[in-house]
């Protein structure tokens, strides 16, 4: 072992956040919308701008602001300071156009734009466009058109549209180029640029596309998400942290130094190991704690992977505190480090959790054993979690099979890439009690397990989350709460800590990879007689959601399909890598792409139609869904499976010949392929939601729930329900959400769980309210309830009515607030299902592939809210393809993240994303509310193998390894061309022969160790 005396460099962003790498070239030309004398803002001598004489001066949003900013300071962060919320940080590096602004009428992107050359300008953000009463049209046509989702892109979305040129809209894949949206999948986007009218104004409930509560204030930039909060808001002056990250892929932290960083201007404390809990815990959040291994500490002893958490350095300033960070000086003992999972459990490779290894390293630490984390399998061979499980007799069932298919299929790391960052502000309230505003989609499990960590009592400790900027299953963690909630208890002070895209990419959590051996045989007449899966996935440094994620993995994806005999074989293993952890589909989208490429190959081996050998095998209505392990609990509340395979027959049979005509030239070749994809509406093992509804002063509606809004919809959803029941409008219900203060508890806004579980909460509520309103107003009315029908705002029978109000008025003079609470626990649980259709063309020349046709159907029982729901579906696809066709988390050997911005991670833009066909079976959920089911993450599953499909079907080659790259798909025509110009070994002569079975027989053992070990050690990507 060696020691190694190293100075992490700060925080894994970049050097200073507030520096401008790549400025514009100077301008100076008068402002769109009049002149500068028009606008009552004048210029001084040296040519800028000046506010009562007192130095350089910007009009900002129509308002003369001095412009005073740090040395190096970017425009983005300069205009935060103004409070100019509306510009978001999403990128650091002019990539995700997040922050993009109006500069004397150009767009730019402001965190590339140097703050000082405001000076003379005429700056307008989204905030200065338009108001909520008063919005801008471009602004009127994103809310009219639903051309968002979370809405944190929104604002540059908006400013970058409404500086547009004449004509720049034939030309939106130039346009647009500049501006990622991560959740809409850029349809909606598009319409909002062409006027197109996607809303239904009457608020309406369930059934209509009504807008979301919270539309004007996304358009416009008002609506505030975690980290747009005033200073001025909080108790005590607020301190900025930054994070000091390993810069090795396993070590032991011998000693740090924070002396150098404790001198510098601003410093206010530097934690370690030192001065934090011990406490062990998951970061991933689940109703049950033991769902998860406790293998993590706000810091360790030990660091297990490059990027890991060191220290805190806690400043007056973000720049401050970036810049102390890397003069903290820490001392590591290298320790050896395995980044391959195959390797994972081989004796000679260290055990980093727990038990030590074989050759007795990490025996103790400080001189005290070291125990197994809790919920580990075998932490001496570094396996989290291990599954063996077997119906039928799967040997007998793939020797009677007259085609098997044998194959190894590999998934790699995709980042959520959700555009706002992990970020957390603490402090305590004058009372003592502690608050964290964090972006969570988890806010009652984080205060569970804060709690729990610094041993308070949960009622001292209050979570919640404000608009969220996408999730995608990337903020069920608890990756910044902890710290500051440690760094505020340290100091005294409110503490904000956000993470840098840079440490988003690099250092909190991914998609697990796997690695996928599937088994699977079927009959001449096209049944599946048996399938078995050998799976191992890499859940990196630590297990959080490991063993979930491969438990649903390799559930619903076999469960889909009929068949006598089913084996699963499966881990999870622990490497020196960057943490893997819930990802949109929850490992379905990993084991979903190996069985249905399977699928589909043996479909193409016995001659039959893929949709058509799928439709012979899937499950029916009254089928058991079993996949080597039955869940007593999840039934089919309502079956439009059979429905979502035709409607994709009937449309790729459709539009074949046209798609056919318009193949971009000679040398592309066609190809459709499809998949199918079945998900549990609810995750196992407990799911709990509480909600409460009551009559205001007013006649309106107070609705208050638990989960959180990031995109997913679930704002719109719970007052449509409630609407629906009270028969009313939703601008009559008024929504609070995502507060431990407001409800009891509420498990969280993941697993699609915001329909269904806390769906079926609020309807429950507002049920129970409509019957206490009615009992009111019958014994007002003197009349039998049943004669009595609620409409609107007042309750009716017959000529005579009574109106909320004096039922209001008259609940409070007797003491009798009308209040009702929902809840519901999550089980039973349905499924939805969904299927993918493509048809592609690829370019044999070049490996170029372009989307002709994307048709998607879905069984989402009634659905709520067709627009939204749409936009879910476009959504779950336009990721899907990013993450088949694009993105890879890319690490190099020394398993540092290579891949650390965003113009090295390819996020698809608009031009990236055909426009897709979506459409929903006609079903009604037994389970869910009002028949309704989840369809948030479950579009993203059928994505890859469909797209894998294709182009097998263009090709004849069976892409195994995603994504599916250019220059990977280049690399696999050359191969077929390769191996098919060789010469036919039945064409050689008897004695060539001969020679060549000589030769073989003598080589045949060194060849068949070589394939083992190749296929062991070499098949391993990203």
């Amino acid at each position: 072992m060696t020691i190694a005396d190293s100075t992490c460099g700060g925080s894994a962003g970049p050097a200073d956040r507030s520096s401008c790498e790549t400025p514009d070239s100077a301008r100076d030309t008068t402002p769109v919308g009049g002149s500068h004398a028009e606008s009552g803002f004048s210029r001084g001598s040296c040519g800028t701008h000046t506010v009562c004489g007192t130095g350089p001066s910007a009009l900002l949003d129509g308002r003369p602001v001095a412009v005073d900013p740090e040395p190096g300071q970017c425009l983005r962060t300069w205009l935060r300071d103004q409070g100019s919320y509306g510009v978001k940080k999403g990128c650091d590096g002019g990539d995700c156009g997040a922050c993009t602004v109006i500069v004397d009428g150009d767009a730019v992107h402001s965190c590339v734009y140097p703050a000082h050359r405001a000076a003379g300008r005429e700056i307008t953000t989204i905030q200065g466009l338009g108001t909520p009463e008063q919005p801008h049209p471009v602004q009127e046509r994103f809310r009219r058109a639903a051309g968002f989702q979370c809405g944190f892109c929104t604002a540059g979305m908006v400013t970058t549209v409404a500086a547009m040129p004449d004509g720049a809209e034939a030309n939106l894949d130039r346009t647009l180029k500049g501006n990622i949206c991560r959740c809409t999948g850029y349809r909606a986007i598009e319409d909002a640029v062409r006027g197109t009218v996607n809303i239904d104004d009457r608020a309406g409930g369930v059934g209509r596309s009504t807008g979301t509560p919270a539309a004007l204030g996304v358009v416009t930039g008002t609506e505030r998400y975690t980290m747009d909060m005033d200073p001025a808001e909080l108790p005590a002056p607020l301190l900025y942290a930054a994070v000091v990250r390993s810069p090795h892929a396993h070590a032991r932290v011998v000693r740090v130094d924070a002396a150098r960083a404790l001198a510098a201007d601003g410093v206010v404390r530097v934690l370690t190991r030192d001065d934090a809990p011990t406490t062990v815990f998951s970061t991933a959040q689940h109703e049950i704690e033991a769902d998860d291994p406790s293998d993590t500490r706000v810091f360790d002893e030990y660091v297990r992977f490059v990027g890991q958490r060191v220290a805190l350095v806690v400043a007056e300033s973000q720049r401050l505190a970036d810049r102390a960070a890397r003069l903290v000086e820490v001392e590591y003992e290298i320790l050896p480090a395995n980044t391959d999972p195959e390797l994972a459990d081989h004796p000679d490779t260290t055990a980093l959790h727990g038990t030590a290894s074989p050759g007795g390293r990490r025996a103790t630490a400080e001189g005290r054993p070291v125990a197994d984390p809790e919920g580990v399998a075998r932490a001496d061979a570094n396996i989290v979690m291990e599954m063996h499980s077997e119906v039928g007799d799967l040997a007998a069932a793939l020797a009677a099979s007259d085609v098997v298919e044998e194959r190894t299929f590999h998934t790699h790391r995709v980042s959520h890439t959700a555009l706002e960052t992990h970020g957390s502000i603490a402090w305590q309230d004058p009372d003592g009690r502690f608050v964290v505003r964090s972006s969570t989609q988890v806010p009652f499990l984080a205060r569970r397990t804060l709690a729990r960590i610094f041993g308070i009592d949960k009622a001292q400790l209050r979570v919640y989350s404000a608009r969220v900027g996408g999730g995608f299953g990337g903020k069920q963690e608890l990756f910044t709460e902890d710290l500051a909630l440690l760094a505020t208890m340290a100091t005294g002070r409110p503490v904000r800590v956000e993470f840098s895209r840079k440490e988003v990419l690099t250092a909190t959590s991914t998609r697990h990879p796997f690695r996928i051996r599937v088994r699977l045989g079927a009959t001449s007449d096209g049944r599946i007689t048996g399938i078995g899966v050998d799976v191992r996935s890499n859940t990196g440094a630590y297990g959080n959601h490991g063993p979930g994620v491969m438990f649903h993995g390799v559930g619903e994806s076999i469960a889909v399909y009929r068949a006598d005999a089913k084996r699963i074989d499966a881990d999870v293993v622990y490497t020196n890598t960057v943490p893997s952890g819930a990802f949109r589909g929850y490992g379905l989208s990993q084991m979903i792409f190996a069985v249905e490429s399977a699928v589909d190959e043996v479909a193409r081996r016995l001659g039959i139609d893929p949709l058509d050998f799928r439709a012979r095998n899937l499950i029916g209505e009254q089928d058991a869904m079993i996949a080597a392990h039955e869940e007593p609990d999840l039934i089919i509340g309502s079956y439009g499976l059979d429905e979502c395979v035709q409607i994709v027959r009937d449309s790729l049979g459709r539009t074949r010949d046209e798609d056919a005509a318009a193949l971009p030239g000679p040398g592309w070749r066609i190809g459709e392929g499809s998949a199918v994809a079945m998900i549990a509406t609810v995750p196992p093992r407990g799911h709990h939601s509480h909600t409460a509804i009551r009559l205001e002063a007013d006649g309106a509606f107070g609705l208050d729930v638990g989960t959180a809004e990031f995109g997913n919809g679930t704002s719109t959803v719970h007052q449509q329900i409630a609407a629906t029941v009270l028969r009313t409008t939703t601008r009559r219900v008024r929504l609070r959400q995502a507060d431990s203060d407001l409800v009891p508890h509420d498990t969280g806004a993941f697993g699609s769980t915001g329909t269904v579980v806390a769906g079926r909460a609020t309807h429950a509520a507002a049920t129970s309210l409509a019957g206490r309103i009615l009992a009111r107003a019958a014994s007002l009315l003197d009349a039998p309830v049943e004669e009595c029908v609620l409409v609107r705002d007042r309750v009716i029978r017959g000529e005579q009515s009574v109106s909320l109000v004096d039922i209001a008025v008259d609940a409070e003079l007797r003491g009798e607030p009308l209040e009702e609470k929902g809840y519901w626990g999550g089980t039973p649980r349905s499924v939805a299902f969904n299927v993918q259709g493509f048809r592609v063309a690829i370019d044999e020349g070049t490996g170029e592939l372009r989307i002709l046709r994307s048709i998607h159907a879905a069984d989402a029982g009634v659905v709520v809210n067709p627009e939204q729901c749409r936009g879910q579906v476009e959504g779950g696809i336009a990721q899907g393809i990013g993450a088949a066709l694009h993105e890879i988390v890319r690490i190099d050997e020394s398993g540092t993240v290579t891949s650390d911005i965003l113009r090295q991670y390819h996020v698809p833009t608009y031009a990236d994303i055909p426009r897709s066909e979506v459409r929903f079976a006609q079903t009604s959920d037994v389970l869910g509310p009002l028949g309704a089911k989840s369809m948030s993450e479950s579009p993203f599953n059928p994505i890859a193998p469909a797209l894998a499909s294709a182009i097998r079907d263009a090709t004849g080659i069976r892409m195994t390894t995603t994504p599916f790259t250019r220059d990977r798909i280049h690399a696999a025509i050359l191969e077929r061309d390769a191996e098919a110009s060789e010469p036919d070994p039945a064409s050689t002569s008897a004695s060539a022969s001969a020679s060549a079975s000589a030769s073989a027989s003598a080589s045949a053992s060194a060849s068949a160790s070589a394939s083992a070990s190749a296929e062991t050690v070499g098949a391993w990507l990203s």
